[in-house]
C-alpha cells in the first residue's frame, strides 16, 4: 500500500529550539517523515551553522544566500521563527506553541532554559503529553554536565580516535577523526529514535517523556565491537589503518590502477576468493582457512593477496569478485557517489525550490514506506521566513505581530 504523501508523522508537531547539529538532525529526519517542524531561530542570526561557509547557496543571479552548505544539509522541511528567548514575550510564545506539540527538542547548556521557564518540568506542567528531549554534549548530570562540547571532542574524549586512522610508526599514523561529524549524527539518530519511543508509549498511557540524551553517551554506545573487543579480552584496541579487528582479509588492496576495498565476511566468502585469484591452495591452508586463523595470521595472508591483486586491472577484479558474490568495490569521492547508478537508481540525490529562485540539492532521507521514498517537502528555510505565519496560528492579529516586531521580540 503506498503511504500518504504527507508522512507516516503528519499528525506530529515538532518545536525544534536547537541549533548546530545533533538535534537538528532528529529534527530534519522528523520532518521528512511528515512532521510539522518549528524551528525557534535567534533574531538576526538564526542557526549557528548558518554562517559557517563557504560554500554557501547562490541565489538565480548567482549572490551567496546567507544559508550555508551546512545549514542546508540538516534543516529541509522546517519552518522558521525568530524569536529572542531572554524577552519574556517570546518565552510565551514557546509556552503556547509547547502547548500545541507533541515533542520539544532543545540542545541549550544543563539548566539554561529552566532560567526562562522553558525546561522540561514548566512546559510538561502545562502539556502532560509533551515529550521534552534534551540534547547535550554531557548529559543531565555528571560532573561535566555545564561543559559545552562540539562533534570533534566528543571523537576523541570518546574513543573513536583512538581507533581511527593509520597505526603509529606507518606513513600517516596518528589518530584521525572520522570524515563526516558522526558523533552528531548518530546522537541525531539516537534521539529520533528515543522520541519515536516515547510516541509510542505515550499512545498506551497518554503522557509525554522527559529524555535526556548525551553525545559522549552515544559515542561510547557505539564503540560497539571495539568496546567489547577490550571489555572481553583486557586489551585495549589500537588504530589499525584499513585492516578490520576481527575479520580478514578487510582491507584496502592496491590492484595495476588503482586501489579497491576488500570486504570477505566469512569463509565461504575467502574461498571464492581464493578461486578467483587462482590461489585454490589458501582457502585449505590451515594458517587461513578458518577466520580466526586469518586474523591471527594475517601478517603472512595480506602479502600474498597484495601481489595477487597488482597483477589485475581494478574493474576486471571488482567484475570477477562481484560475479562470485565477494564483496570489493572502488573508493569513491563524493563526486563519484552522486554518480554511481545504484545511488542514482534509488534517487539519493533531490532538488527542491528554494525562495531565493533556484533548485536546492538535498540528499534524500535513505527511509523508504511501502516501496516508496518519503517525498521531498520544502527547502530549508530562510531565517524568520515563517514567523508571522506562525504567530497568527496561534491567535496573534497582525496589530500584536507588528508590536512584536517593533520590540524586537521577532524579527
Amino acid at each position: 500500500m503506498t503511504p500518504p504523501q504527507e508522512g507516516p508523522l503528519s499528525h506530529i508537531r515538532v518545536l525544534d529550539l536547537s541549533r548546530i547539529l545533533a538535534a537538528p538532525w532528529a529534527g530534519q529526519t522528523l520532518a521528512d517523515l511528515g512532521a510539522d517542524v518549528i524551528k525557534v531561530e535567534r533574531p538576526g542570526a538564526g542557526d549557528d551553522t548558518r554562517g559557517w561557509g563557504p560554500p554557501y547557496l547562490l541565489d538565480a543571479h548567482g549572490r551567496e544566500t546567507r544559508e550555508s552548505a551546512y545549514y542546508l544539509a540538516a534543516n529541509r522541511g522546517k519552518r522558521s521563527i525568530t524569536l529572542s528567548l531572554d524577552r519574556p514575550e517570546a518565552q510565551q510564545v514557546v509556552r503556547e506553541l509547547a502547548m500545541r506539540s507533541d515533542i520539544v527538542l532543545e540542545n541549550y547548556r544543563a539548566g539554561t532554559l529552566a532560567r526562562y521557564g522553558l525546561d522540561a518540568r514548566s512546559l510538561r506542567e502545562l502539556n502532560p503529553r509533551l515529550i521534552y528531549c534534551s540534547v547535550t554534549g554531557f548529559g543531565q548530570t555528571g560532573p561535566r554536565r555545564d561543559q559545552p562540547a562540539y562533534d570533534f571532542l566528543i571523537q576523541a574524549m570518546g574513543g573513536l580516535m583512538s581507533v581511527t586512522g593509520e597505526r603509529d610508526g606507518r606513513p600517516g599514523g596518528g589518530p584521525q577523526k572520522v570524515g563526516v561529524p558522526i558523533v552528531d549524527l548518530m546522537t541525531g539518530m539516537y534521539t529520533t529514535v528515543a522520541v519515536l519511543a516515547a510516541l509510542a508509549r505515550r499512545s498506551e498511557t497518554g503522557l509525554g517523556e522527559t529524555i535526556d540524551i548525551g553525545m559522549l553517551d552515544v559515542q561510547v554506545a557505539t564503540l560497539s565491537n571495539q568496546a567489547m573487543n577490550y571489555l572481553i579480552s583486557g586489551r585495549v584496541p589500537a588504530r589499525n589503518g584499513n585492516a578490520h579487528p576481527n575479520i580478514q582479509p578487510q582491507d584496502v588492496y592496491a590492484c595495476a590502477d588503482g586501489d579497491v576495498i576488500l570486504v570477505v565476511g566469512n569463509d565461504g566468502q575467502f574461498a571464492k576468493l581464493c578461486e578467483v585469484l587462482e590461489l585454490d591452495d589458501l582457502a585449505q591452508d590451515e594458517r587461513f582457512a578458518l577466520n580466526a586463523q586469518r586474523v591471527r595470521n594475517i601478517t603472512q595472508l595480506a602479502p600474498i593477496l597484495r601481489e595477487c591483486f597488482m597483477r589485475w586491472h581494478r574493474q576486471d577484479l571488482i567484475h570477477a569478485l562481484d560475479a562470485a558474490g565477494v564483496p570489493c568495490g572502488p573508493i569513491n569521492s563524493i563526486a563519484d557517489v552522486f554518480e554511481d547508478p545504484q545511488v542514482q537508481a534509488r534517487e539519493m540525490l533531490r532538488r527542491v525550490p528554494h525562495p531565493c529562485g533556484v533548485n536546492v540539492p538535498q540528499v534524500a532521507s535513505p527511509m523508504r514506506f511501502g516501496g516508496e521514498a518519503l517525498p521531498s517537502r520544502t527547502a530549508p528555510p530562510q531565517l524568520g521566513a515563517h514567523s508571522d505565519a506562525i504567530l497568527a496560528e496561534l491567535g496573534y492579529n497582525s496589530h500584536r505581530v507588528a508590536s512584536l516586531h517593533a520590540k524586537g521580540v521577532v524579527a
